[in-house]
């Protein structure tokens, strides 16, 4: 019988090169400590390195290999995690695709990676049944959890393995799919490089140490999820995984142990309306980040009140750079003579060089004036996969990283994003391009032409609201057409609301002024993202 304690981790692991090394790591040097929990399962570190071994096993009996991929469509799930870290060991990649997808566009993901075996989770097995007949190439389905699970005894029939020498550290070892302004999202290549320099970048500012418990609550398919657990596993605190964020399974985490935790701001503002009863015992938390969109200052003013013993870090970055390149310190948020930096995206963190550009021009914009902020890093995707043209359009030659938000630099050197070059939706923390949506929103018969933009809302950042003008003698009814874009669409992608127009504002090369619509909804509201 093991005996689960935690201890300080050495100060000074071995250099990590893939995902993978620091687990290993802590495997053998402290295997009965904690590692993780999930509904209910606790593992050590090895036996958690253990099971990991023998899905790498599996994985390799089934013919998995360098440069293949396997895909996993559940909410946040133990096994994702585990398939993860065994497909890298073998030089593969796992697309972990985004469960809140419409069936057409999670077809259209798994078209466009082309997974050898998916996995999938019981609750999803409805949706993968939808769109199986239009799936090519794959040679496997495994079911993970529930009901119908068959990974257990997949992974118990399997022989443990050892990682392949061959894989490299510019492998790709997740796909994360990101929307496009093409209206069709794309798989992100995050590499170990990548990934491992993200982690390793974050510790000093996260300040996980001995004692201290990562909580893991965003979902996996989001760079909040994953690159963020990778984290924890880096420096060998124990990790508690939940399968999707709730307000008693938040709280639960933190009374358990949880001090450390990275949320999106639309989480903490339902912290903030539960008031007390759930500020509270999330007080117990040491550090709170949060990010993947703006937090607005009532919310963030009001939990840090709610939460004084707590430090927040507000944290910017991007699926295509493994996730966090700037941080708003803890001190920054408490620091009372300078308030303005609340709305600040904070500094950029160590290994990242940020530029401020003139997009017509290309050119560095002076100190202090707009432009779009260009990234370069180790932590740098190494392309969209399948997607030479996109990923040409992203990355320059010599390696900088568009980003598409524009943005401004102050005297100290905080970051504040005011607008974007692309355009995008950030609601909720999930990325939402407009032509998507009006892709859809014009295959409404009574539809003759549409504008989606972002407006602002208090608890998710913004909101998608739809401008629609109606075909020639069409009555459009606003509660239908959302209806309508329900049926094809990802809820969190669907307009909210919905206003009729005559006509939309156009220039005079015939483009819809998007900015003459969203401005009487920003007035006053000090920005616009």
């Amino acid at each position: 019988m093991t005996t689960q304690h935690d201890v300080q981790p050495p100060a000074s692991p071995p250099p990590a090169q893939f995902i993978g090394d620091r687990l290993r790591h802590w495997a053998s040097s402290r295997p009965d400590a904690l590692a993780i929990r999930y509904e209910g399962l606790t593992l050590t570190w090895s036996q958690w390195g253990h099971r990991i071994s023998k899905v790498t096993g599996a994985l390799a009996s089934a013919g998995i290999g360098r440069g293949d991929v396997v895909a996993f469509l559940d909410k946040n799930n133990l096994a994702c995690l585990e398939v993860t870290q065994a497909a890298a060991a073998l030089g593969a990649a796992t697309a972990v695709v985004n469960w809140r997808l419409a069936p057409e566009e999670v077809a259209y993901v798994l078209d466009d990676c082309s997974p050898r075996i998916v996995f999938v989770g019981t609750e999803l097995l409805p949706v993968l049944d939808q769109v199986g007949d239009r799936l090519s190439g794959v040679d496997q389905v495994i079911v993970a959890g529930g009901d119908s699970d068959g990974y257990e005894a997949w992974l118990d029939a399997a022989a443990p393995s050892e990682p392949d020498p061959a894989v490299q550290r510019d492998d790709p070892a997740i796909v994360l799919y990101t929307s496009g302004t093409t209206g069709f999202p794309k798989g992100a290549m995050l590499t170990h490089r990548g990934l491992v320099a993200h982690a390793e970048a974050n510790l000093s500012e996260f300040a996980m140490g001995s004692g201290d418990h990562s909580l893991v609550a965003m979902p996996l398919f989001h760079v909040g999820g994953s690159s963020y657990a990778l984290i924890g596993f880096h420096v060998g605190v124990p990790s508690t995984l939940l399968r999707e964020v709730s307000g008693p399974g938040l709280i639960g985490a933190v009374m358990a142990g949880a001090t450390h935790a990275f949320l999106v701001p639309a989480v903490i503002a339902g912290l903030v309306e539960a008031g007390p009863a759930a500020l509270g015992p999330m007080s117990r938390l040491k550090v709170l980040a949060y990010g993947a969109s703006p937090c607005p200052l009532p919310v963030l003013r009001a939990a840090m009140a709610g939460m004084p013993g707590t430090d927040f870090m507000q944290v910017y970055g991007m699926t295509e750079l493994c996730g966090v390149v700037t941080i708003l310190s803890r001190a920054a948020h408490r620091d009372v003579t300078r308030t303005d930096r609340l709305t600040s995206a904070g500094r950029p963190i160590a290994g990242v060089e940020l530029r401020v550009v003139d997009p017509a021009s290309g050119d560095d914009v002076e100190q202090g004036r707009p432009g779009e902020l260009w990234w370069r890093t180790e932590q740098r995707m190494a392309g969209y996969l399948g997607n030479p043209g996109a990923t040409a359009d992203t990355i320059t030659a010599d390696g900088w990283l568009r980003s598409g938000d524009v943005g401004r630099v102050d005297d100290g050197g905080y970051v504040f994003i005011e607008d974007r070059v692309k355009d995008m939706i950030i609601t909720g923390g999930e990325n939402v391009y407009s032509p998507e949506v009006e892709r859809i929103l014009v295959e409404h018969p009574g539809v003759a032409d549409v504008a989606v933009v972002g407006v602002p809302d208090d608890r998710w950042g913004e909101s998608v609201m739809a401008f629609v003008q109606p075909a020639q003698g069409a009555t459009v009814d606003p509660d239908e057409l959302i209806a309508f874009a329900r049926q094809h669409l990802a809820a969190f992608k669907c307009p909210r609301r919905v206003e009729v127009v005559t006509a939309l504002p156009r220039n005079g090369t015939g483009k819809v002024l998007k900015g003459v619509l969203r401005r009487p909804y920003w007035e006053g509201t000090g920005r616009k993202v």
